[in-house]
């Protein structure tokens, strides 16, 4: 991995709070796999091939399959992803691109069908936390590298 700062060292407490936040998210009872696809949605909309390239790692160690991965970017016209993943990618999209899309009412209630307001809160911190990682990614360089085959 290329990157312009080592921001690890130059700033471990900042560090600390977004793993400190990296850890919560893991262990809110948001499934990982869900968590997983939502990382590789929003990583897709920001752009940030580096993350992409971890999450899409990630998703293919929890035994996500080769299909739901290459399709993420068209969940919506899907079959295989379930509806409560379908409903969680719509929010991230959403709050992504707050600007455009805001979060509307009817979103949220359609959203508190499939999470309660624990969970609810829980994905608006995973995907707050994966445009964190974004930004960050994107702004000190990272680079995707390729893999030894």
């Amino acid at each position: 991995m290329n990157q312009r700062i080592p921001y690890y060292d130059v700033s471990p407490d900042g560090m600390k709070i977004m793993m400190d936040m990296e850890k919560y998210t893991k262990k809110s009872s948001i499934n990982r796999t869900t968590r997983e696809l939502i990382k590789i949605r929003v990583s897709q909309i920001n752009g940030c091939a580096f993350c992409i390239d971890t999450y899409t790692a990630d998703a293919r160690k929890t035994g996500e399959t080769e299909q739901r991965i290459f399709c993420i970017s068209v969940w919506n016209e899907c079959d295989f992803y379930s509806p409560d993943e379908k409903i969680s990618l719509e929010l991230a999209e959403h709050v992504t691109l707050i600007p455009a899309k805001r979060v509307p009412e009817e979103l949220y209630e359609r959203v508190r069908k499939y999470y309660d307001e624990k969970q609810y809160v829980d994905l608006i911190l995973i995907i707050n936390q994966i445009n964190s990682w974004n930004r960050l990614s994107i702004a000190m360089g990272n680079t995707a590298t390729e893999k030894p085959r």
